[in-house]
């Protein structure tokens, strides 16, 4: 590139200038390279602002900013997976970083390599956030509490190994019961110090029960006084979530009596100081001491009692209980009496067996096989003999009867009776043809006189000799001229059809007028057939009870 460039003035006149002719990569690296030259890291104070969560490749881009500026943040995702504090939309933080220009949009930002609240404020809106939603999950619940072992053989404290708070438990443990403690060295501050603490929580719950290294009975988690930010490692969500889910009771005793932290309601007790703690987990040895001796005499003096009060009653029973001469002198007495009347009782039961013996003796003699096997024969002949008898008797019975029904079915017989009937069956025939057509003409005569009779009866047969019949509207015989009245629609029946009509007067003087008669359609819509010109004849009322029908 020349030192010097040749160019027209506006004037069309050449002129020379010694200015350095940039690229705009080339000025944007420049800017870039003396930006990062001059500031290096610096620590910022500002408001997060524009924060929409982490981007979907893991990084974070933000904005902070003041009264009058404002500034450009981007936090990669290494980063961000190691923050303790999230950044979150109007949080007031100071952040260390490099501060670095973007040459694709040409403007500066700063890359966040740490994240802090600014100030005790922010930090407590931050815990009070956390501990309401770890409460919503349920991790603080008394229902979760664990009780703590009376007399724990293994304790784990988890804590710093060289500050004064291992040496005050492991001193008040001796003073109170030794025991067999397990330090699990932590950081109780600084970056890397909750993800230590809840590491050791874990790996004491992770010890096999016989395994070398034993597993703690109760576990002590265990720090110092200090600020808000020198305690913040035990308000981590991991650190809670350790002391919840611990299936080893857990005691806390972080800071002092006003120091409270999220760990505090996740533990099965909280304690205001180390010290506490140990109080807490062992009893004192003298004074167990002191209440075994105590229980042991006690239980003397009632063992003592107990059986002082057991002889006193068994002596009472003593002399409740009568003189074993008394209980044995009435059996021994009756024991006698029963001896002496034992040999008169066997022989006389030995002369009773005897009789019954003779008895049965006579009896099977009775009833021996070869006897029962006579009497069986002797039977049994009767019995052939009465059997060839009536066989005898029954054979010449049934021979008699056979000759006898044998004669009656002879040919002979059979077509004598055959000729009979035939003559009988002629006979009746003949007598059948002469009597049919008067049994006939008899009958039809009958039947035509009843059939006169049946149409005389009917009311078709009253209305063909000049009757009506007069029908409301329900189409019911009316019976009586007072159950009419004026404009009551009719229907006058005759013997070839129906008149539709209205009545005009009432009951004793009512006229009749017929609508439409010659032929026409009723009022109620109803075609009326009869002769034209023919009169209408009213039934007498005398005469109603002719057409109940």
């Amino acid at each position: 590139m020349s030192d010097g460039v040749t160019g027209q003035n506006f004037a069309g006149e050449g002129f020379v200038t010694n200015l350095q002719e940039w690229t705009v990569s080339g000025l944007s690296g420049a800017l870039k390279r003396t930006l990062e030259d001059a500031f290096g890291h610096v620590r910022l104070k500002g408001e997060v602002s524009g924060y929409r969560g982490p981007h979907s490749s893991g990084h974070c881009y933000f904005a902070l900013k003041d009264e009058s500026a404002k500034l450009e943040a981007v936090i990669w995702k290494g980063v961000f997976s190691r923050l303790k504090i999230k950044p979150q939309e109007g949080l007031e933080v100071v952040v260390t970083g490099r501060i670095t220009t973007f040459p694709g949009s040409s403007k500066y930002q700063i890359i966040i390599e740490t994240i802090e609240p600014a100030g005790v404020g922010a930090l407590m809106a931050i815990l009070e956030e956390r501990r309401r939603k770890l409460a919503a999950e349920g991790l603080f619940d008394e229902a979760r509490k664990q009780l703590l072992p009376f007399l724990p053989t293994v304790i784990g404290v988890v804590t710093s190994p060289t500050g004064a708070v291992i040496r005050d438990i492991l001193h008040r443990l001796e003073d109170r019961f030794p025991s067999h403690v397990l330090v699990w060295p932590v950081r109780v501050q600084g970056e890397t110090s909750a993800a230590e603490v809840t590491a050791a929580i874990r790996g004491f719950n992770a010890l096999p029960g016989a395994g070398a290294i034993p597993r703690p009975d109760v576990i002590i988690v265990a720090r110092g006084g200090g600020s808000l930010e020198d305690l913040w490692s035990f308000n981590d969500e991991a650190v809670v979530r350790a002391a919840a889910d611990s299936d080893i009771p857990l005691v806390s005793a972080v800071g002092h009596e006003t120091d409270w932290t999220l760990i505090d309601y996740a533990a099965d007790l909280r304690c205001p100081t180390p010290t506490g703690a140990a109080e807490k987990v062992v009893p004192v040895r003298r004074d167990l001491a002191l209440r075994l001796a105590d229980l042991g005499r006690r239980h003397g003096e009632a063992m003592a009692r107990l059986g002082e009060r057991r002889r006193t009653g068994l002596r009472s029973l003593v002399r409740a209980l009568r003189r074993p001469e008394d209980l044995v002198a009435a059996p021994r007495q009756r024991l006698d009496l029963v001896a002496g009347k034992l040999a008169h009782g066997l022989a006389i039961n030995a002369r009773r067996h005897e009789i019954a013996l003779s008895a049965l003796s006579r009896r099977l003699a009775r009833l021996s096989p070869h006897l029962q096997l006579e009497q069986s024969r002797a039977r049994l002949a009767r019995a052939g003999q009465q059997l060839d008898r009536c066989f005898a008797a029954n054979s010449h019975r049934y021979a008699r009867d056979f000759m006898r029904v044998a004669g009656r079915l002879s040919p002979h017989s059979l077509r004598l009776r055959v000729a009979r009937g035939r003559e009988r069956l002629v006979l009746a025939g003949d007598r059948l043809g002469h009597m049919a057509p008067e049994i006939v003409a008899r009958r039809g005569s009958a039947l035509e006189r009843v059939w006169k009779l049946i149409e005389s009866l009917g009311h078709k047969g009253v209305l063909a000799r000049g009757y009506a019949l007069v029908l409301d509207e329900g189409r019911q015989p009316i019976r009586s001229a007072g159950a009419v009245s004026v404009g009551m629609p009719l229907t006058i029946m005759l013997s070839d059809g129906d008149v539709d009509a209205v009545a005009v007067g009432g009951a004793g003087g009512g006229k009749v007028s017929g609508e439409k008669a010659a032929g026409g359609q009723g009022s109620g819509g109803r075609g009326v057939s009869r002769k034209a010109g023919e009169a209408v004849k009213t039934a007498p009322s005398n005469q109603s009870s002719l057409f109940d029908i």
